[in-house]
């Protein structure tokens, strides 16, 4: 099975990278390795990886023969054209976006440009080369204003806080489109806060992690009462490497499932967790709540659970150790 990963040089497109290739996969890796953060840490992933040139043109990889990487920007669709017409991928990974919430609310264009105009150019791509299944990833953000916990793929999802969230919505609806009108089959996975090793600099264990150590203040949002469903990440690359065999049989072919760790952990243990793991007490400065954001996520994860099998996740503090090991060892 040969599949086509996008944002492969992305934090959560990493872990999947791999875990395809553990799993005897050929991949197609690309991405635009964009500078909305540091770009050597994407650089290093791709290191990682066995990438050691990053070109427009297909390289293969020094470690896993089976991985080529091609440096292609989504919203370029001549490029991704023919990218689908000489590698003929059976299957796409999707998970190229301009991530952030409190991103979107300066820079809106980004959003609109990357997460609507690019998946528009991804399906078309997948409606032309008869692509046998397109998995993308969605977000949790999309449940928006919703309170009713824990978030159900059945609830609405017509109120989202910030624009990030509304392009993702944007995006089922797209693909459901595509899935009635042509056939495609489609599936997107809500993806709960994740967490881990290679993260993003912008997130906030990284910023916690940053910060504690330099003995500067952390950000504590909402005074801290706030609650995520933090998700390890090789628990996401998991769940989406067994979702790709699971094509939807509906009619239209179209899904969407969480994926999370399936309990909600409030900031304050969050944080506890992160000063047990450095020895180091975090300084908080408490501060209202940011316009996009929302009090609490929490998936109901049984319909993945039910498709794949995968019920056990990783715990908290065994996943916050890894990810301040990492953080020490490449820091």
């Amino acid at each position: 099975m040969k599949i086509l990963l996008t944002g492969i040089a992305g934090f959560i497109g990493f872990h999947v990278a791999r875990k395809l290739l553990e799993n005897n996969y050929e991949v197609i890796g690309i991405d635009n390795i964009n500078d909305y953060y540091d770009v050597s840490l994407k650089e290093n992933r791709l290191k990682e990886l066995g990438i050691e040139t990053i070109t427009e043109f297909t390289t293969t990889s020094t470690k896993y023969p089976s991985l080529r990487f091609a440096k292609i920007d989504i919203r370029n669709t001549e490029k991704l054209k023919l990218i689908f017409e000489t590698e003929k991928p059976d299957y796409v990974c999707h998970l190229a976006a301009q991530p952030g919430v409190r991103y979107s609310l300066q820079n809106p264009h980004a959003y609109i440009d990357n997460n609507v105009m690019g998946f528009l150019n991804i399906l078309e791509c997948c409606r032309q080369f008869s692509i046998k299944h397109l998995l993308f990833a969605s977000s949790s953000s999309i449940y928006g204003l919703n309170s009713q916990i824990p978030f159900s793929t059945n609830q609405m999802t017509d109120q989202p806080a910030s624009l990030y969230a509304a392009t993702k919505k944007s995006n089922e609806l797209m693909a459901y489109t595509y899935s009635h009108i042509y056939g495609l089959k489609t599936t997107g996975l809500r993806f709960f806060t994740v967490y881990g090793p290679w993260g993003r600099p912008d997130m906030a264990p990284m910023l916690f992690v940053k910060a504690i150590l330099e003995g500067k203040p952390i950000k504590v949002f909402n005074f801290g009462n706030m609650q995520r469903d933090f998700t390890y990440v090789d628990d996401i690359a998991e769940g989406v490497v067994r979702m790709l065999r699971h094509k939807p049989t509906t009619d239209p072919p179209y899904q969407v499932l969480n994926i999370g760790n399936g309990k909600p952990v409030s900031l304050e243990d969050f944080i506890i967790e992160i000063e047990n793991a450095l020895y180091k007490k975090a300084v908080k400065e408490l501060l209202p709540m940011q316009d996009g954001d929302v009090v609490a996520t929490w998936a109901d994860t049984s319909e993945i659970e039910q498709l794949t099998g995968l019920v056990e996740r990783t715990d908290l503090h065994e996943g916050i150790e890894e990810f301040i090991r990492w953080y020490k060892e490449y820091y």
